[in-house]
């Protein structure tokens, strides 16, 4: 080798270690699209919200105090507790200390629940006790009622289940008994018991509760008594004791005697006493009891300093119920009732107060021990951080230092969140979380970290929402702080992901009035944008209500104003919400119509991100399905929309976006089912009649699946007339929109013509075309496409059978066939049944729909409010799976370029691998022109002869394509991982005509293309049993004509860096895929009528060196590099339209494309210089290297009309196939006379192979295919004898 070679060859390997970087390389179809099934989120929406909310609205105060004289079986001791209501009652004579307990017990209790109707019964008897509770009851009717019970001044209650009371003189003590109380009380209630053993009366009361339900049992049996309809629920009644059924109430005298009430009613003011008289009080000797009777401010008022202890008293108690209470019973307990709820906050402090007094507090239902719960210490805290600053505020004026807890405690969430997951306990500050929302000066940092917590996944939205967030959440949207904004909008997103029933109290708080000028404020990110559009679709989705409200706010044209913007996502969101505002509401349908948004809907068909244009025909198909009564304006522009829809989308790369569109023109099928009918009927009759087709030569036939389908103009006469009802004998007064074609029309000649003749049914009528592009999307190569599609016709077609049978059962004779005559331009061809005919079939029709299930005509008693709704043929998931990345966990998104995620471990090895290999192949590459091709390092035997190799870029795996089948195995190991069985929709027996690996330098897939014009692309799942996944599915071509004797099928070529999957074949043109977008990129002609039989470009296999090349060679001022910048090529050269294209023919001809100019000029060279069909075709810089099945191997020079070297590599025109290596100087071609021949570019011949390796080797069979590897020099080779081998480079000697 000669020492500017060296010098060549040492540049290039510098320039592969400089230049060479995978991670500038973007990755194909790796969108969620297509790695996961299209669904909605799969989550349980757990009961948050209650079943129903309750009210204590009577409150009945039943004081036994007797003053003055205690009760015969308590000892006191001396000094004793005294105080009731915190009142002396000695300090007084006894009628009016009784008088001013009553009312300061009200008083208490007024604070918790103001609204309620209070009644005092100030040491009664029974009677007036019965009469004071039936009162109550009468008044509360099916609210809650509360009884409030003291027995300071009466007897413990008895083993029998009684408390006491007075007669009227009092003189003596009156039993009472719980039977006779839960009959007076009735049900739902709750009890108070503030005396010793009042666990007595919690048993008692269950077992009463027990003996009324079996007394109701035996009374249903007797239906000659009056019964109440629904059993009494006495045991669902509340009860809170203080104390256990054999404990005496505490007697200390620096507490009140009435501690349990207290507790109840007065918590800070006891949990402050309290605190002063424990041991640890001491380290503050400053601070007294009067000094704490003093202290400063109002309990609701969080400012003051008693209001904010207030505070965090509530914030602590949630938060202990929240961490040990089941979720149902906090629901119940501390969410259904305002005054239920803060009492059993209360009950948590009187718990831990009673128990250092030996008193254990009893409840029922009954609660877990909460005395030891750790948040008690955060409240311990707050009160010793209180009391510190209490002489100087009494006696110094000083102001109030606010305490830190309410920031700890967010600090201690944030910790949480760092670490946060499903798995972990939930975060125990989440109740303090809420209660922060009400201070404006944390209030962003806690939206801040809830969002966060919400972001987790719809487990941690349930339990935001069981913990209570949504009344805070939605007052806030009363805020009119900008900067809150964003931070709602993400939470109200998180919400409606998960659980869409908050409609109802979002639109009776126009809070959807919120997120509209969310959407409208530019200054706010896409992203927040996009969430509050989706806020609005969830609001208005299946909710006449929230419809209604929207459209009156003016959201649709709000959204029609969105539509042109960048951000994808909102465009995607936008679209929906606009479908789900008009579905199954004419209303919002016509004020669409005035602002023309089907048209404007119309430029997100060709939109670059594919759930965009499948979100643009959801809400067209909704639009069109939104119509209750049809009109011919409403058929005309439903006539245009699905034939933009047919013509512009139907051919779409993406399969998300075809389903769609065959859940959006199910509609038309379904509204005008007879005239779909009577196609089907008419088809089947012209293909088993081909005497019809003789009679007449515009009779319809299927037009096959692989036409074009353009659109053309067609007459207002082509839609079908207004509706016409049944007059007021017929059973049925209006027809519902999917009938409405009524068959109430003999003798009338408009409809008889629009019905019966084919110049409304034939070629030239929308229902016609429709009709072709849903037989030919009946075959698709999407299984899931095909299916949908099969159900949307076959219930044409099933129906049209029906109808068949009826004819044939009745004996119908069709007429004889009229004569054939000329048919002129400007006439209607001649029908081919007559309108009576048509008549029978539309009234069969009509007659099978209406028996129909789905079928429902409107009501006549319904108003304009009515919705007609269709039981859909099909139906997607798309909306659903679109909403799913709201409610999913943007900690994913983040995952993905974490330095530190397995996944960015994973890809930077194999990163890593690739270049080693690359710098390895540059030594193979130097040898390759001196060194032989036949070391066998693979050998195995397929089912059929192979007809396609693909060599694995990086891997050890060889892709061996035969028939319509494909395999994979590792070339390294020997053994076979994938296997295939590529069928066809379209053909009996279809072959594979070329293999491509995507995503080569990453996770690879293997795109594979058919003779019937499909392109599927499969994912290997290796290390599984399963077999390869297939991720996407289009018709690169509807139609192919072979042109040749050997048919070409579809042959294509992949550009990783573009993005662009180039195909051509038994077709006259090229045709350029973005796969980025999912859409056909642009066509360019061929210029010739030859099958193209090879096709390569610029940026095929090597994209990091060409493009690097590429600029170097043209640079950014090169004039001639940019000629249609309609892709935005001036900002980033990076798409189809870059770079150049060669493709050889059929003919022999080898012809040069600049994709950077129009189709019309692209073409740049054609050298015709080949005899026979072009094998093999390599685009190499500036040089073009070709071979024919002449044997003959052309150099050309883009530059030059003529090639610059001709090698004869096999002679007598026997050459089967060519393969190039991309890096290294050599070619190698097959023979059908069994040997292959490894050249150099200059045409030395370097090594001929001719038998298998090994003992009494035989030779190889007739070759068929060949490879070689991207970048070793590495040769896969297939023989008709079901052989695939590869070969390496001959060993160093």
């Amino acid at each position: 080798m000669s020492e500017s070679e060296n010098s060549v060859n040492g540049d290039k390997e510098m320039d592969v270690k400089a230049a060479i970087t995978d991670k500038d390389l973007p990755l194909s179809f790796t969108e969620d699209r297509h790695l996961e099934p299209i669904q909605g989120i799969d989550c349980i929406a757990q009961t948050w919200r209650m079943k129903e909310r309750m009210k204590t609205v009577s409150v009945a105060l039943v004081l036994c105090l007797n003053v003055g004289v205690d009760p015969p079986d308590v000892v006191k001791t001396q000094p004793c507790a005294r105080l009731e209501c915190w009142i002396d009652p000695m300090q007084m004579s006894s009628p009016k200390a009784l008088e001013k307990i009553g009312q300061t017990l009200q008083t208490q209790y007024e604070r918790w629940q103001p609204r309620a109707r209070y009644k005092q019964s100030l040491d009664p008897t029974s009677e007036e006790v019965k009469k004071l509770c039936t009162s109550l009851r009468r008044n509360a009717k099916e609210e809650r009622v509360l009884f409030h019970y003291n027995g300071h001044g009466v007897p413990k209650p008895t083993s029998n289940g009684e408390i006491w009371v007075f007669n009227r003189t009092y003189t003596q003590y009156i039993p009472l008994s719980i039977f006779d109380l839960q009959t007076w009380m009735g049900a739902p209630s709750i009890y108070v018991y503030d005396c010793s053993n009042a666990g007595i009366i919690v048993d008692s009361f269950k077992q009463f509760a027990e003996q009324h339900e079996i007394e109701f049992e035996q009374n249903v049996s007797q239906p000659k008594l009056g019964v109440p309809h629904s059993p009494p629920s006495y045991k669902n009644c509340i009860q809170l004791a203080a104390c256990s059924a054999n404990q005496v109430l505490p007697m200390n005298p620096d507490l009140p005697a009435d501690l349990f009430t207290a507790c109840l009613t007065t918590p800070i003011k006891v949990a402050l006493r309290w605190f002063v008289l424990q041991p640890t009080s001491k380290l503050m000797p400053k601070i007294t009891l009067d000094l704490v009777d003093n202290i400063p401010g109002q309990i609701s008022d969080r400012r003051t300093m008693l209001g904010e202890l207030n505070w965090i008293f509530t914030a602590i108690t949630d938060t202990i119920a929240w961490n040990t209470l089941p979720r149902e019973l906090f629901q119940k307990l501390f969410r259904q009732d305002l005054l239920v709820a803060s009492l059993f906050r209360n009950f948590l402090l009187a718990e831990r107060i009673l128990r250092s007094c030996d008193c254990t507090p009893v409840s029922h239902p009954s609660l877990p021990p909460t005395y030891q719960h750790p948040m008690w210490d955060a409240w311990d805290l707050a009160l010793d951080l209180s009391l510190g600053q209490l002489p100087g505020m009494l006696k110094h004026n000083e102001p109030f230092q606010h305490l830190p807890f309410f920031e700890e405690q967010l600090t201690a969430f944030q910790v949480w969140l760092e670490l946060g997951s499903e798995e972990r306990n939930p975060p125990e500050q989440l109740p303090i979380v809420l209660q922060v929302l009400l201070s404006q000066i944390h209030r962003m940092r806690a939206l801040e970290l809830l969002g966060r917590f919400l972001d987790l996944g719809p487990w941690a939205v349930n339990l935001a929402l069981s913990v209570g967030i949504f009344p805070y959440v939605l007052k806030l949207l009363q805020s009119c702080a900008r900067e809150l904004r964003p931070l709602l909008v993400f939470i109200w997103a998180k919400i409606f992901s998960v659980d869409n029933t908050c409609q109802t109290d979002l639109v009776r708080d126009s809070g959807h009035k919120y997120f509209l000028a969310v959407v409208q404020d530019t200054s706010v990110s896409p992203e927040h944008r996009t969430q509050a559009t989706f806020i609005l679709a969830c609001i208005v989705t299946n909710f006449r209500d929230g419809q209604e409200a929207a459209l009156q706010s003016s959201l649709l044209s709000v959204c029609l104003e969105q539509l042109s913007d960048p951000y994808p996502h909102l465009r995607q969101w936008v679209a929906i919400c606009l479908g789900r505002l008009w579905d199954h509401y004419e209303k919002a349908r016509w004020t669409g119509v005035r602002d023309i948004a089907h048209e404007k809907l119309y430029t997100l068909l060709r939109d670059p991100c594919p759930e965009v244009r499948a979100a643009a025909i959801y809400a067209l198909g909704t639009f069109i399905n939104s119509v209750t009564e049809r009109s011919e304006h409403a058929n005309n522009i439903d006539h245009s929309i699905v034939m933009t829809l047919a013509n512009t989308v139907s051919g779409d790369m993406s399969s998300l976006v075809r389903k769609e569109l065959i859940n959006a023109l199910q509609w038309v099928v379904l509204a005008f089912e007879p005239v779909f009918v009577n196609l089907a009927v008419k088809e089947h009759n012209s293909i088993s009649s081909p005497m019809q087709d003789a009679v007449s030569p515009g009779g319809l036939r299927r037009i096959a699946s692989k036409d074009v389908i353009r659109i053309t103009d067609y007459d207002s006469k082509d839609s079908l007339k207004k509706s016409v009802t049944y007059d007021a004998k017929d059973s049925l007064k209006k027809t519902s929109s999917s009938s409405y074609i009524n068959i109430n029309y003999i003798g009338n000649p408009i409809m008889s013509q629009s019905l019966g003749t084919l110049s409304s049914l034939g070629y030239g009528s929308v229902y016609m075309k429709l009709w072709n592009a849903l037989c030919s999307l009946e075959t698709d190569p999407h299984p899931e496409v095909a299916q949908m599609c099969c159900a949307v016709t076959g219930y044409i077609k099933a129906i049209a059978k029906e109808q068949r049978d009826i004819v044939d059962n009745r004996s119908v004779s069709l007429p004889p066939s009229p004569k054939q005559t000329a048919c002129f331009p400007s006439e209607s061809p001649p029908t081919l049944h007559p309108t009576a005919d048509l008549q029978k079939l539309s009234r069969s029709s009509v007659a099978s729909r209406s028996r129909r299930i789905h079928r429902s005509t409107l009501n006549e008693n319904n108003d304009d409010n009515v919705q007609f709704c269709r039981k859909p043929l099909v139906n997607t998931k798309f909306v659903e799976w679109s909403s799913k990345r709201f409610a999913q966990s943007h900690k994913k998104d983040r995952v993905v370029g974490d330095p530190e995620s397995l996944h960015f471990y994973e890809r930077d090895w194999r990163h890593n691998r690739n270049n080693n290999i690359r710098v390895e192949a540059v030594d193979e590459q130097r040898r390759a022109l001196s060194c032989k091709v036949e070391n066998q390092v693979f050998h195995t035997r397929t089912a059929v002869p192979p007809s396609l190799l693909q060599l694995h870029p990086f891997d050890q795996q060889i892709a061996v394509a035969g028939n319509d089948s494909f395999a994979i195995w590792d070339w390294g190991t020997g053994a076979k991982t994938t296997s295939c069985h590529n069928k066809s929709s379209k053909m009996i027996t279809s072959k594979v005509t070329a293999i491509e690996w995507i995503n080569g330098h990453d996770v690879a897939m293997l795109m594979v293309a058919a003779d019937d014009g499909s392109i599927r692309l499969w994912r290997p799942n290796l290390g599984t049993s399963r077999g390869p996944s297939l991720i996407a599915a289009w018709q690169a071509f509807s139609e192919l004509k072979p042109s040749d004797k050997k048919s070409a099928g579809v042959v294509m070529t992949w550009e990783q860096w573009t993005q662009t999957l180039i195909t051509s074949g038994d077709t006259r043109v090229i045709r350029f895929w973005d796969a980025e977008k999912e859409l056909k990129a642009f066509d360019i002609p061929t210029g010739t009528d030859s099958s193209v039989t090879c096709i390569d470009a610029t940026f095929s296999s090597m994209c990091h060196e060409n493009h690097k090349k590429y600029l170097n060679k043209y640079g950014l001022d090169d004039d001639g590099l940019i000629i249609d910048n309609s892709d935005g090529l001036t900002s980033s050269y990076h798409g189809p339209r870059l770079g150049m294209c060669a493709i050889g023919c059929g003919d022999g001809s080898v012809r040069l494309f600049d994709r950077r100019c129009s189709p019309s000029d692209a073409r740049v060279r054609v050298w015709m210089e080949h005899s026979e069909s072009v094998l093999g075709i390599q685009l190499r810089d500036n040089l073009v290297v070709s071979g024919s099945a002449a044997g003959d191997v052309k150099i050309y020079d883009i530059r030059k009309n003529n090639s610059i070297h001709t090698t004869q590599a096999v002679q007598n025109h026997e050459m089967s196939c060519i393969s190039i290596h991309r890096s290294a100087n050599t070619f190698a071609c097959g023979s059908l006379n069994q040997f292959i021949s490894i050249y150099t570019l200059k045409g030395t011949l370097i090594n001929t192979i001719r038998c298998y390796e090994g003992f009494m080797s035989h030779k190889i069979g007739p070759v068929t295919c060949l490879n070689y590897h991207p970048y070793k020099v590495a040769l896969a080779t297939g023989t008709l004898d079901c052989c695939v081998n590869v070969y390496s480079l001959e060993g160093r000697r």
